[in-house]
């Protein structure tokens, strides 16, 4: 009877009417073939957790318990497993198709508060012995110009903290942040410039300074974004003027061309905001919300 009930009964039919149902109840619009392909995928899991629970509680129940607390031991383990199952496998039913929605919608956008010290703590604001310098440059692409680069940074005494380097079409494109001693300062930027190996970059270098106390509001919260809809003009435009509007700081956003399903071509942003308003939990949800609402 356990050999019928954990390898014929739950496998063929008890899982496959759990997904079946959660299909019906969950989803806008059913789709059974889609079911089965998720409870396939889940299979060797689900199975593994269900014998977890039921091999052992079954076996102790028919060798050790008495008559009269078999069926109440039988009940405690079906809330126990009826517990897992819901935290495994609970929740809104979510289709690769639903997040490849023609614009951005609660499925493809992803917002976490974070703390800003840890994440949102500038090397600029942070490093205040030291010069902070932009470099930038680009040209026709070529093998080795990141490890010039980075090796005249490194020999001039310099640190490289936040950096973005890409080749596109032709034409490779660096932007770098440098920390370093004032005094190393001036022959860094002489080092790149004069560098035969780095003269069709075309290296552009400018300092970078500290915000002045007092010229912003004071940051409270920090906010990562991230968006994900089939690419189509303005969508980096409607994001950022939805955070303009209310009042967030950009403190990165980068973008990029993602190719999904069936050779589909996904636009994906992702942006770390900062703000001085409060960010409770209604809050939240009222950004989560009218980021869902937008329509490209």
């Amino acid at each position: 009877q356990v050999f019928l009930d954990q390898f014929v009964h739950h496998p063929l039919l008890y899982f496959p009417v759990f997904y079946g149902t959660r299909e019906l109840v969950m989803s806008d619009k059913p789709d059974l073939w889609r079911m089965l392909q998720t409870y396939r995928k889940n299979m060797s899991e689900d199975l593994a957790a269900l014998w977890k629970v039921w091999v052992p509680s079954t076996f102790i129940n028919f060798a050790f318990m008495p008559m009269w607390a078999r069926i109440p031991w039988v009940a405690g383990t079906s809330l126990l497993w009826t517990c897992i199952l819901s935290a495994m496998r609970g929740g809104d039913v979510t289709h690769s198709e639903d997040i490849e929605a023609p614009f951005p919608t609660g499925s493809t956008l992803t917002l976490v508060k974070e703390g800003l010290d840890e994440v949102f703590a500038s090397p600029v604001d942070l490093d205040k012995s030291l010069a902070h310098v932009c470099i930038s440059g680009s040209g026709p692409d070529r093998i080795g110009h990141v490890a010039k680069m980075a090796r005249i940074v490194a020999d001039s005494g310099g640190s490289v903290t936040h950096s973005k380097m890409i080749r596109l079409g032709q034409e490779f494109v660096t932007l770098m942040h440098v920390g370093i001693d004032p005094e190393n300062r001036g022959e860094l930027i002489e080092n790149l410039r004069s560098s035969q190996d780095l003269k069709a970059l075309k290296i552009r270098a400018s300092s970078l300074t500290r915000r002045q106390t007092g010229s912003f509001d004071d940051r409270t919260v920090g906010l990562k974004i991230h968006v994900v809809g089939p690419d189509r003009p303005g969508m980096l435009a409607t994001v950022a003027e939805l955070l303009a509007h209310r009042r967030m700081s950009v403190e990165d956003i980068t973008t990029e061309i993602r190719m999904g399903e069936k050779g589909r071509r996904d636009f994906v942003v992702n942006v770390e905001v900062v703000t001085s308003q409060k960010m409770d939990q209604e809050n939240l949800d009222s950004l989560l919300a009218e980021v869902s609402r937008i329509r490209i």
